[in-house]
């Protein structure tokens, strides 16, 4: 099955270890051998989390004789976040009609919590 590409770029942002990448490579270019040494795992798992961020078009790589650097490819984060804008908008209006609404309700609470209240009678 294959994903839409805004799934693709979520499902591969999904995973802490290929965001670490991304980060990475929001610094530079790098290879291979210097994106797994932070890592606890083997060149070739951080090829796997590699193959799906170059699936999801979140990186491409190059090629500089030997060396194949990998690159940040920032158009898909931009799909996300302009995603995402959407939601914040929504939100945003919600949380502004709901501050309305709460300023229009404080006003009668605050007045029904500084009146004094009756004295009870004593029974007899």
């Amino acid at each position: 099955m294959r994903l839409d590409p805004l799934s693709s770029t979520l499902f591969a942002l999904a995973d802490p270890t290929r965001r670490g990448l991304l980060a990475r490579l929001a610094s530079g270019d790098a290879t291979v051998t210097d994106l797994a040494l932070p890592y606890d795992m083997s060149v070739a798992a951080i090829s796997k989390h590699l193959k799906v961020l170059e699936n999801a078009g979140l990186i491409s790589r190059g090629r500089d004789a030997q060396w194949r650097p990998c690159h940040l490819e920032t158009a898909p984060l931009k799909s996300v976040s302009d995603w995402l804008e959407e939601y914040r908008a929504f939100w945003e209006r919600n949380l502004d009609s709901l501050d309305a609404y709460l300023k229009t309700v404080r006003p009668k609470t605050a007045a029904k919590k500084t009146a004094k209240p009756k004295a009870k009678r004593k029974p007899r």
